[in-house]
């Protein structure tokens, strides 16, 4: 079995990366669109890990060695209804070590093309901190604008883009939870490092004018910073469109959900606004409750860029605000 520096994968362009890891070790954190084929199951490493230590290493090693033939045996099965015979497999484990070494021989004496990624998920953490620590050679054309304007409705129908809230899976306000818990800080790094991959071919990137915390992820110095020294662009929108896309991006949001931002809000609100704002929303008037947080918080809150470059309105015809945003760039 040959070894891969993780940066030179795309040379033989594999059919699947294989995380050999323990499913926890996977659920952290892995390489972006890697599939977990485990060696050993959470309480199987548990358990080799306490006897190699504690114990016996010759009995962990055998131990080990049964139940990763015993998984194996799984995993041929599946493996062989989504990849034919001589199919390119890369594969990998904490630091490159037996658990890839053995479910990767086995692979191979199958007939699977197997390449194990040289010192495993440790290197490849390595490579991506390097990447995002890196100031990025891509210049950025930035959008910023208040709550509500489409910012990043704009961003994802922009190419190339970096939408930074997605990998965050979060929208970088007080409500920004709407779609569940945030990745791991790993994840995170993990995606951005991806994406940061794929748009390496290009000159010039769109991206959205965030701080340098989005929830609980914090964005690379060197990325915020070119970031901010990118062309900015405002992105204005009227007030009731801005209502609009509030109301139709959180109109299922559970009650549970609003009091509790609504109580985080309660130290920068005034308690008539903030009684307000709660009995508009126990009425199920959204429009009345999006345009008051609207006023009364995010617009205060709001600071606008000492330097705008260009201004794009952004009301109800997209492609027109996009046409604009693509003739910035092309003038650029």
């Amino acid at each position: 079995m040959e070894t891969i520096e993780y940066a030179h994968l795309n040379k033989i362009n594999p059919d699947i990366i294989i995380d050999a890891r323990s499913p926890a070790e996977f659920s952290h954190s892995h390489i972006v669109n890697a599939q977990n084929f485990y060696a050993l199951s959470d309480a199987e490493h548990k358990e080799i890990g306490t006897i190699y230590k504690q114990l016996s290493k010759h009995h962990a090693k055998v131990l080990g060695a049964s139940y990763i033939c015993k998984n194996a045996s799984k995993h041929l099965l599946e493996l062989e209804k989504i990849l034919k015979a001589g199919s390119k497999i890369c594969i990998y484990c904490a630091r490159g070590g037996l658990r890839s070494s053995s479910l990767g021989s086995i692979l191979e004496q199958v007939g699977f093309r197997v390449w194990k990624i040289q010192n495993g998920y440790k290197a490849y953490r390595n490579y991506v901190i390097n990447l995002i620590e890196e100031k990025p050679k891509i210049d950025f054309i930035t959008l910023f604008g208040n709550t509500g304007c489409g910012k990043t409705r704009l961003i994802k129908a922009l190419h190339p883009s970096i939408d930074l809230e997605a990998l965050a899976n979060h929208q970088g306000s007080t409500f920004g939870l709407i779609h569940g818990s945030q990745p791991s800080m790993k994840t995170f790094q993990n995606k951005l490092a991806h994406t940061l991959e794929g748009i390496q071919k290009h000159s010039l990137c769109f991206i959205e004018g965030e701080s340098r915390k989005i929830g609980t992820i914090t964005l690379p110095k060197a990325l915020h910073e070119k970031m901010r020294q990118g062309i900015s662009v405002e992105i204005v929108s009227s007030m009731e469109y801005r209502v609009g896309r509030i109301v139709e991006e959180y109109k299922h949001i559970s009650d549970d959900f609003f009091f509790s931002c609504m109580q985080r809000l309660k130290p920068y609100m005034a308690k008539l606004v903030r009684d307000e704002i709660i009995k508009k929303y126990q009425e199920k008037n959204l429009k009345d409750v999006a345009f008051l947080l609207l006023k009364n918080y995010y617009d205060r809150v709001y600071k606008k860029p000492s330097k705008i470059d260009h201004r794009v309105r952004f009301d109800d015809d997209l492609q027109k605000s996009l046409k604009e945003l693509e003739d910035i760039r092309e003038c650029i």
